[in-house]
């Protein structure tokens, strides 16, 4: 792991690269939620994060990671998309001890449905509604699964990136 994780901690010496390849696989290590903040906001590829450590490891950590994370920085792009695949592996593994507070409302949900249908009936990913709209990939994410609250003036920017002219609300 060690050589693999020089790429992601580049200046560190042969000795603190160790010393984060022990940190990162024990949660308990002082170290570990600042070395693996630094890791993800250097690694852009799950596939390579989960070539480092398991995706349960991941799973178990990720609120402790945030909570530092958050104490860095309250506003992190790369945090929230973090959060966003924390979210999807975590539902993929039918592990639901740590649920949202509260389920999103029927309205949130057809909305993000509705966003989506007209993002894919456009040929759009993500990334190109999030550029479109000035907004963030995990943030599109979100409001697509009903997740997100979002304000009238957004809702607007969306309808209009997407050609939406008419919403229903039952």
């Amino acid at each position: 792991m060690k050589s693999s994780i020089a790429k992601y901690f580049w200046g560190f010496n042969e000795r603190a690269l160790i010393e984060a390849q022990k940190a990162l696989v024990d949660p308990d290590h002082p170290r570990f939620p600042a070395y693996s903040v630094t890791l993800l906001s250097r690694c852009q590829k799950p596939k390579e994060l989960f070539s480092l450590f398991s995706k349960k490891h991941f799973i178990e950590n990720w609120p402790k990671i945030k909570s530092y994370w958050l104490k860095l920085e309250r506003r992190s792009e790369l945090r929230s998309w973090w959060e966003a695949i924390y979210a999807q592996i975590k539902g993929e593994s039918g592990n639901h001890q740590e649920t949202e507070k509260t389920d999103p409302s029927a309205l949130f949900k057809d909305i993000g449905r509705l966003i989506r249908g007209a993002r894919v009936q456009k040929n759009m990913s993500q990334n190109d509604l999030a550029a479109r709209s000035g907004m963030k990939q995990p943030d599109i994410s979100k409001i697509e699964e009903g997740r997100k609250n979002i304000t009238l003036g957004t809702l607007a920017v969306l309808c209009k990136v997407l050609g939406i002219k008419e919403i229903k609300l039952d």
